[in-house]
């Protein structure tokens, strides 16, 4: 008899929840926000600005239309479906891997739909402190970048622990 072990693909849920939690936000802030018009929401630091990037992260490549929507495209489905994979071969209690992958398959996929749907990006939050803005992002960035840092937090955790 074979003996199957549950593998962390069912962690994909989470990454479904993102995917939903940003398209309704994105969604939502699509009807009620005018382009590049600042709402406070935390004088000095936090504006509602809807923004728009054709290009990555931290609007890196943000050329307008052109090859790049494609790229990030292809990119996001490529590293999609590699985390996908790495999620399909890790045990499912194996939370410190299984959930930061899931956030970044949710993130990519979530602004993946924008391209395919829009050519760009949805961005909307404006974290600023004086003139100094941050580049504008989304809920998906926010997936991302939480599981890249999650990833990398565990990753070096548990090297210090195994090195004790």
């Amino acid at each position: 008899m074979i003996t199957v072990k549950p593998n962390a693909l069912s962690w994909l849920g989470l990454s479904l929840a993102v995917i939903t939690i940003d398209q309704i936000v994105k969604a939502i802030v699509l009807a009620s926000l005018q382009p590049y018009q600042p709402h406070v929401v935390i004088a000095g630091l936090l504006n509602w600005t809807l923004a728009f990037n054709t290009g990555a992260a931290f609007s890196f490549l943000d050329f307008g239309p052109g090859p790049q929507r494609w790229l990030f495209s292809a990119l996001a489905v490529g590293v999609s479906g590699v985390l996908v994979r790495w999620l399909a071969t890790i045990p499912r209690r194996d939370w410190r891997n299984a959930l930061p992958l899931s956030l970044v398959i949710g993130g990519a996929l979530g602004n993946l739909i924008d391209r395919l749907r829009f050519g760009q990006v949805t961005d909307f939050i404006d974290v600023y402190w004086g003139d100094a803005h941050f580049p504008a992002f989304n809920i998906a960035d926010s997936a991302i970048t939480v599981g890249a840092v999650l990833l990398i937090w565990f990753g070096l955790f548990a090297k210090a622990q195994k090195a004790a």
